[in-house]
């Protein structure tokens, strides 16, 4: 009688878990504002043979956002972040093609003439992982896992 109450009572539980083991694994790019102020993001990548760049993705004060759903299909990535409270940013050396409004653009060339501004962009090593979390801190600390 409690063997048969105890199956009956682990038969949903064993559902539950072969559904969850069966369900497709995350991978996505997230990136996380550990910082108090809103934070605007650029990406630029690989797109085939094209280099693509957009922005602004707005990110909440110590909030995390997904930027690209999906298995990533770059190992490189290059962010460029501005602190829209207290002014700064997040740069590097690599410079690629940004606007002050919404946009994606294709090609690294060439921006001023095309109507573009330019902007340096941090390279993100991702190893060829499926998904990749980075975090912007304060002082323009950037970490990846």
């Amino acid at each position: 009688m409690v063997a048969r109450s105890m199956r009956a009572l682990c038969a949903p539980l064993i559902l539950v878990l072969l559904a969850l083991a069966a369900s497709p694994a995350r991978a996505d790019m997230r990136v996380c504002n550990s910082t108090k102020g809103r934070v605007g993001l650029a990406i630029g990548y690989l797109d085939g043979p094209v280099w693509v760049t957009e922005g602004w993705f707005n990110l909440k004060p110590k909030r995390c956002e997904t930027i690209i759903r999906g298995k990533l299909m770059s190992r490189y990535f290059y962010i460029h972040g501005v602190d829209y409270d207290r002014g700064g940013d997040w740069s590097g050396a690599n410079v690629l093609c940004t606007r002050d409004v919404e946009f994606s653009i294709r090609g690294p060339l060439d921006c001023y003439a095309r109507g573009y501004e330019r902007a340096g962009f941090i390279e993100v090593d991702t190893g060829q992982q499926a998904d990749w979390t980075i975090e912007l801190g304060e002082g323009g600390l950037v970490s990846a896992k």
